[in-house]
């Protein structure tokens, strides 16, 4: 290498470390000028993943207290402590734990006070097996008039049975014929047609 090489090649290193020097000071300033804003940045960042943490902790904690509760009173529904616990953590298990066990003891009081459970769906069904157990055809009728009834056609079709029952053959008939075709009880609706009192 000649001398002039050499020199080229400092002059080359010395650049590179210039401009290295140059970006740590741009750094160093942009970090000072911008220091809070950076700090509350972090601590913002650093605020919300401690948070999140802490959530999610808080709700595995809870369903598993609302597991724990469920199996307890699955063996023992005597079990008021497991009933509170259930109720706490997690409230729409709870309240079809109680539809269970009304439907099993055919508890109409405890029936008609889940008709206004905030679960839609426990509330849905306390209406249809409450109207089922007292053999309502009023409550059927209006059940399977509602928008969202889970089991609009289970309720026409037993109202119809009641009509039967009654001597009102056209009149169950008519019922029936609300029945969509494509529905799992057309065939039962076919047989009470065919084969029930004309």
């Amino acid at each position: 290498m000649s001398l002039k090489e050499n020199i080229d090649m400092v002059k080359e290193e010395l650049n590179q470390e210039e401009k290295l020097f140059e970006s740590a000071v741009k750094i160093e300033r942009f970090v000072k000028t911008y220091k809070m804003p950076l700090i509350s940045i972090f601590g913002a960042i650093l605020f919300v993943i401690l948070g999140d943490s802490v959530y999610q902790a808080n709700l595995a904690s809870a369903k598993t207290a609302s597991n724990d509760a469920y199996t307890l009173l699955l063996k023992d529904p005597s079990d008021a402590k497991a009933a509170s616990v259930l109720e706490d953590n997690n409230p729409s298990l709870y309240n079809a734990w109680k539809l269970q066990i009304a439907l099993k003891d055919k508890d109409i009081k405890a029936l008609e006070s889940l008709k206004i459970s905030s679960s839609d769906i426990v509330a849905d069904l306390a209406s249809y097996e409450l109207a089922t157990i007292q053999k309502d055809k009023a409550a059927l009728n209006e059940y399977s008039l509602e928008q969202d009834a889970v089991l609009k056609d289970l309720a026409i079709l037993n109202e119809a049975v009641l009509l039967m029952k009654e001597g009102k053959i056209e009149e169950a008939h008519t019922r029936l014929k609300m029945i969509d075709t494509r529905s799992p009880l057309h065939k039962t609706v076919n047989l009470l047609e065919h084969y029930g009192v004309k």
